[in-house]
């Protein structure tokens, strides 16, 4: 046998073997997938000017730290005002003591003279109706005690609901006041911003948007046969693709599996591609600072 058949044959042997390894080689992953973050947008609660918003793209901000304020100077002359109408309903309230102190003490002076005729009446030395004005004076004067302190009760009570009514107003300001401190209701990376310092904003209108990059999951699909493998809170292994085979390895747990079947994303692999329907899960990972938004992961079920 020549050198040249030799050659040949230990070629097609090589080959042969090389694609008996690629054959026997165990897939490395179950699911594949891109990471993803819990987001966030901020909207503006209040109208006004920016007076400040120091918030940039890219900038790790903590939850409930103070971030920008939005110009609150009516806000506060509103409550000014309020507290001074607040003074002039509580200055206007009746001292009822004062004010019924001598209708009481011309009720017990006519008591008096209505106990004095009656013990002249029983002696015989003055005549009954003597007795009877003095009784009638003194029911006129009671029934004119119990309606002024009616009266007064009643403008007592109207002026305290004013007084109520002033202080739920300056409750709802104080809290459109507090809504005027822009803050992030989470910890996390800013993704976008979409105002600047010095523009005026209205309510409801987007400030910045912010993710959650410490806790981040990958949104993977698997197939039926895959799902009743697996379940909530199932420890998995996750591994962020940098390219160029270059991989690193997370753990993770199944934190989410979905209740209804879906066609194939088209840009998601699956370990069974001629399956048509699949099922969404979310795998979540600590992430150490490396994994990115929109990078591509792969999973592999314990």
């Amino acid at each position: 046998m020549n050198t040249k058949k030799i050659l040949s044959k230990m070629g097609l042997t090589t080959l042969l073997l090389l694609f008996a390894a690629c054959g026997n080689k165990e897939k490395e992953y179950d699911a594949t997938g891109t990471f993803e973050a819990t987001e966030t947008t901020v909207y503006a609660e209040q109208n006004g000017t920016l007076l400040s918003f120091d918030v940039n793209e890219g900038d790790e901000i903590a939850q409930g730290v103070e971030v920008g304020l939005v110009d609150t100077t009516q806000i506060w002359l509103k409550i000014q005002q309020l507290k001074a109408t607040k003074e002039v309903y509580r200055s206007q309230k009746p001292d009822m003591t004062k004010q019924i102190a001598a209708t009481r003490q011309q009720l017990a002076k006519a008591r008096q003279e209505q106990q004095r005729y009656k013990e002249l009446v029983a002696d015989g030395a003055a005549p009954s109706k003597m007795l009877d004005d003095a009784t009638s004076q003194v029911a006129v004067l009671q029934k004119q005690l119990d309606a002024q302190i009616s009266s007064l009760n009643t403008s007592t009570n109207s002026l305290g609901k004013q007084m109520a009514a002033t202080d739920v107003q300056v409750s709802q300001l104080r809290d459109q006041l507090q809504k005027c401190h822009i803050a992030s209701p989470i910890s996390g990376t800013v993704l976008e911003k979409f105002v600047a310092r010095g523009e005026f904003v209205t309510t409801g209108k987007p400030l910045f948007k912010v993710a959650d990059t410490e806790r981040m999951f990958i949104r993977a699909y698997v197939t039926s046969a895959q799902l009743q493998n697996i379940k909530v809170g199932q420890q998995a292994k996750v591994f962020a693709d940098y390219g160029d085979g270059q991989r690193k390895e997370y753990d993770g747990t199944i934190s989410w599996i979905s209740s209804r079947s879906e066609f194939t994303p088209k840009s998601i692999l699956t370990d069974d591609e001629r399956a048509d329907l699949v099922y969404a899960l979310k795998v979540a990972v600590k992430n150490d600072g490396f994994i990115k938004i929109g990078m591509y992961g792969e999973v592999k079920f314990n």
